[in-house]
Formats: C-alpha cells, structure tokens, sequence
C-alpha cells in the first residue's frame, strides 16, 4: 500500500472507528500479498477483442434481443468521468441499448434556466443546458439511443434515478452510477444469460440443482461481478466475486449491487426507487426485487467497475453513516414483508450488518451426541451444554463400544438402566433438570447410523447433531440455533468452530472443492486467525451454503425424517453434506450462523484412516458421493464462484496453472 495523504486520512478513519487492535489487525490484511495478484488475473480474464467481435456478430442475429435501459442519475460529475462512463455504454459488444441520463446538477449562472424534459438532438439552446448537458449533448448528437433530462433542481439519489427511469423504453432496466465503467461484454453476458434461461439452478426459492439436468427458469433480475478502479480508471483492484442469490449474505450486506438488471415487468411490480432509503436507495430496491422475482440470475464474470476516489463511499466507508442507517431500516421493512421477525443491528464494518432471529415459544431440543470413551471430553460438553442460557432441552448420548470406565461414568450420571427390545438405555437428569439419556449402539462405528439411532430415542421438534469434542463457547449459542431454525424456509443451521489454537476449523462447507477429498467438499477459512473475518468478512457474516459440518449442527426434527436421517451407506465421511444436500433438495436452507462458536477437538472417539479396509471404504463414499450429487459436482455449487480456486478454502482466486 503505497504512503499517500488520501491514505493516511483513511487509516486515521479506520483507527478512530476500529481502535488499535482492530485497526491492527485490518492493516495486517491489506499488507499481505495475494496469493493469485488480481490486476494480471483481470487482464488475462477479460474479453478479448476478437470475443467482442464475435459477440457482435452472434448478438446481432438475436430475434428477441430486449432492448436494454441503462438509467444513470447525473450530478456535477467530473468531465472525464462522464465521458468515460458513456464511453464504456458505448462500447458495448451488445448493442441494443439505451442510456438515460438524469441530470440534477446546478446550473454554472444563476440567469440560466433548467430545460424540463428530454433532450433530443435538436437540443435547445446551450444557455438551457448545464455544463454536463452540454457533454451529453455531443454524444447524443451522434447517437440516438442515449435520452437525457435535465431537472430543475435535485431531488436526490432516488427521485433522480426515478427521473431516468422515466425515460427508459427497454424491456430491461440497468442500474449504472455516474462515475463508474462497464465492461464491454457486460450487456452481452447479461442478455446472453436472460435468453438461455439457465443457470446453475438458484431460484428465488433457493432450491439448487443438485442433479445433472437443466431447468428452464424465467430470469427477471440478473447481477453480475465487479471490482474498483482507481480514478484513472485503469488498475482494477479489490474484486467482488459473488455468489448465486444468497438471502442471508444479503441480509448481511448488499453483495449484489453492481452491475443489476431487472425486467420491465418486475419494476412496475415492485415500484421504483424510494426516496425515504436515500443512501441505502439501492439496498432497498434490491431486497424488493429479490422478493418477487421468479428467479435471479448472476453471472460469474467481473462485469462493471466501481470507482474508487476521494468523493467515493468505496474509498471512504463511514463518509456516509445515514446510508448505513438507511441500510437498517432496509432490512427490517425487508423483513416485515417476509412476516418474519428479526433483530437488525449494524455490524463495526460499514455497510455490513447482523439479523438475529428471536426464539417463538419454547419447543423441546433434543442434543444427540454419540460417544466412545473420552470421558473428558464428553464431561467438557456437557459442562458447556448445561450453561445454556436456552433451558428446554434434553441430550441423547450415543453410546458405541466403550470401556467398563467409561460405563461407569454413564452410571454416574443417568442411573436408570433399562432394556427393551434388546437395546440397553440409561435415564438421568442434568443439573438443570433436563432428561439425560444414554442409548447404547453395539454395533461397530457408522456415524450416520450412531445419529439415525440416537434421534429414536429423542423427544424435541428440533435436533442438535453435536461431537462429543465440542465445547461451546457462548450461553446464547442454542437459542441462535434455535432462532434461525424456525424460519419457515430454514432446514439446517450450522456454527463457527476452532481448534483449541483459535484458528477457524470450520465456518461453512463449499462443495466440490478440495484436493485432499478428492474434490467433494471442504470447511471453509480452515486456519483462520479467530480474529480474523476473511474475505469480505464471509467468516463472521450469516449466510447460506451448500452444507455444514454435523459436528455441531441443528434441524428440524420433521426435516430429518422427511429426507431420511443420514445415509447409512455413508459410514464415516461425507454424511453431514450429504444431509444437507438432501435438505436443499427440498428447496430449504441451509445457513451458517458465526455467532454461534465453539471449540472442536476434532475426532477424538476414531482413529486415522490408515488401514485398507479403511481407505477401501472412503474410497466407496467418495463415488457414492459422486453418484448421488453429479450435479452439483459437476456444474458448481451455486454458492461459490467459479472464478476461486477449486482446492484452497479461503476464497483465494483460481489458479489457472492448476486448473
């Protein structure tokens, strides 16, 4: 990072608002190098000339080609940067557009008078015009597809991106800030995705396609990547890869912003920009039109660039406190429309925020935690357990081939004994007064059917698959589980969990990455420092995955039976992304909820995976994996981006010298 005066005013920002130790550890991140460089990985990635040629030839031949509204609200925008924003319009390999231009900036002498209406290229006279409409008027002198308006007076960001609106004719409306540049290809990728009606599955019902097979889907919102230039607009740097429609991540944030497109018929839907959001305007829309949408679509592709200066919230986050305040309240109308109730808090990192779900009533949990020996460990369990602030809950331990020790122990605790069936049963109480059961397994190790065995024996409407190597840290953590989870749409819950080093040992499960599982699936930001956020604070943010890991996760008790408890064929790996899978193909969410942390001492109660019996069967889950999930596998998980790497876990860019 290089020592300028901008910079040093920043960092004062940044110390002021984090304090030192927070604002140590940030400046440690920027310091440190990527581990793919992104300005020469942006140069080899973007569209060639000869693609743009061809997208030229190929598009032109499209008989349903929409004609696409790009609406830009102007005010006193910098000479260059204007031209250079219609600049890039232009230079669009898709070439049915329109550029509607809002202009609310001040007349340059107070007898001149603001023109009301649309310019056209018998432009009035020049003494009606601002300075930036005489620059527009150029353009338009020689380019009919670019309208512009010049208001009498500004009404701000909203009222004046209303006022673009207004002169749009397109069956779509793109969204486009007055200083920033588009990609050549953005239009094309963009109508490209709208008329092929196939993406990688996400719908705003949030059902993936896990399966190989295509399905035709009506897009009426498109989104794509984006990155920041600097004012010269020429070195791209802090690249925005984004997942497919995440509507936890985007009640933590607004990640789609840029570059968004919408139908025609999806704006009179849910009405244009409103003014009382000034500052979230855009956050506000967003969130309305992911609502009502028969689907979203994005497309992977760095596609429009922010740019980053002086007078940019991009360069200067807390500029703006109304617009994280306006952010808030976006969120909550979003979620009273959704008719669910949640706390709405502004997170330290401006523009992100948190939404906690208070719990509705007080159902019975049930804890299942199978078990082998480690007395300890178990005891440190259960110890955190019972500190729950949460106190309707019982624990089901599952107890498989123990010593006569560790049987005493269980004695110690639920003295009851009992046998029906033949399956020998221990009954207790926790000090709180909460049933403690120990059901005894006597079969050999499969974890899915240690879970599948416990939960026979439980008695709650919602299920807490727990390792016996868990420490929980908080007292809060079940009732965070438990709020998220009785979200209608909501199947799965899963936690943030450390090694006892305090490094990330999971927070979310992409699939198909990873080498050393043969690309089924990984733990995301493993080793992370805890205080660390990690890539767009993904680490510390509530969003949705694929899968979570079941060594501390809740459902709902009706959802487990639904898809079958865990697959039993899946003796030892794989189970817990298997059952999310299975989860997600009910069209429910599986959702990662980093304020819920704990300690996991990771598989203490089995041993490594060395014998060939053992690396026989891993082998056998991996292609029962590959079977069963051949479409997530192959085309993407939907919420991870094709451009990160395919092996690394912390949202590093894909290497292309390793594929």
């Amino acid at each position: 990072m290089k020592i300028t005066v901008s910079n040093v005013i920043k960092g004062v920002r940044y110390l002021k608002h984090y304090g030192f130790k927070e604002f140590l550890i940030r400046l440690q991140e920027k310091k440190e190098a990527e581990n793919v460089p992104y300005e020469p990985w942006y140069e080899r990635h973007k569209a060639t000339g000869e693609q743009l040629k061809s997208q030229r030839r190929e598009s032109s031949k499209w008989r349903d080609a929409p004609v696409v509204s790009i609406v830009v609200p102007l005010y006193c925008t910098k000479e260059a940067f204007l031209r250079e924003m219609i600049a890039s319009v232009q230079a669009q390999s898709y070439e049915n557009w329109q550029l509607c231009l809002a202009d609310a900036s001040p007349m340059e002498e107070s007898g001149q008078q603001a023109h009301d209406g649309a310019l056209q290229k018998d432009a009035p006279d020049e003494t009606k015009l601002s300075a930036t409409g005489r620059i527009v008027r150029e353009y338009m002198q020689a380019d009919g597809r670019i309208v512009y308006t010049k208001l009498e007076k500004n009404l701000g960001i909203a009222e004046n991106t209303n006022a673009a609106i207004a002169l749009a004719t397109g069956d779509w409306i793109a969204f486009m800030d007055h200083d920033d540049l588009l990609a050549p290809d953005a239009l094309y990728e963009a109508v490209s995705l709208m008329r092929r009606g196939v993406n990688r599955g996400t719908t705003v019902e949030h059902a993936s396609l896990l399966h190989a097979q295509e399905k035709d889907v009506e897009y009426e919102m498109i989104y794509t990547d984006e990155d920041k230039v600097d004012m010269e607009g020429k070195t791209h740097f802090q690249p925005h890869f984004k997942p497919d429609i995440n509507i936890d991540l985007l009640r933590s944030n607004n990640y789609i912003t840029h570059f968004t497109m919408v139908s025609r018929a999806l704006l009179e839907r849910v009405g244009g920009i409103r003014a009382e959001f000034d500052g979230a305007q855009d956050y506000d829309f967003i969130l309305r039109c992911v609502e009502q949408a028969k689907a979203v679509g994005h497309v992977p592709r760095i596609l429009y660039h922010w740019r980053c200066h002086q007078e940019s919230t991009s360069s200067n986050p807390f500029s703006k406190q109304y617009a994280v305040d306006a952010g808030k309240r976006a969120i909550e109308e979003h979620l009273k429309r959704a008719g669910v109730t949640g706390e709405v808090a502004a997170t330290k990192d401006m523009g992100f925020y948190t939404v906690r779900y208070p719990v509705a009533g007080e159902p019975l949990v049930s804890v299942i935690i199978p078990n082998k020996d480690e007395v300890e460990s178990l005891k440190k369990c259960l110890a955190a357990i019972e500190k729950s602030s949460y106190r309707n809950y019982e624990v089901i331990i599952v107890e498989n081939n123990s010593s006569d020790e560790t049987f005493a122990y269980y004695k110690s605790i639920a003295p009851d004994g009992s046998e029906k069936d033949g399956v020998t049963r221990y009954e207790g109480t926790l000090a709180g007064g909460q049933r403690l059961c120990v059901a005894v397994w006597k079969d050999g190790f499969n974890y899915s059917k240690l879970n599948n065995f416990g939960v026979l024996f439980a008695k709650g409407e919602y299920l807490i698959l727990m390792n016996n190597d868990i420490e929980m840290i908080s007292t809060e953590w079940m009732s965070e589980l438990l709020g998220t989870c009785q979200r209608a749409e909501v199947g799965v819950v899963g936690a943030k969990l450390y090694y006892p080093d305090d490094t990330v040992q999971h927070a979310g499960i992409v699939v198909g990455i990873g080498g050393n599982v043969r690309g089924i699936g990984q733990n995301m930001f493993a080793g992370l420092r805890r205080e660390r956020s990690g890539y767009l604070h993904k680490a510390s943010l509530t969003m949705d995955y694929s899968a979570v890991t079941a060594a501390c996760l809740m459902t709902k008790r009706n959802v487990y039976e639904q898809v079958g408890g865990f697959t039993e064929e899946l003796t030892v790996a794989f189970n817990d992304v298997d059952f999310c899978l299975k989860v997600r193909a009910l069209g429910m969410l599986v959702v990662y909820q980093p304020r819920v942390q704990a300690y996991h001492y990771e598989s203490k109660s089995r041993g490594s995976e060395d014998t060939p019996e053992k690396v026989a069967r891993f082998q056998r889950e991996i292609e029962y994996m590959r079977e069963k999930w051949i479409g997530i596998l192959k085309n993407g998980d939907p919420y991870y981006n094709p451009n990160f790497s395919p092996y690394a876990t912390d949202y590093a860019l894909r290497d292309n010298s390793r594929g």
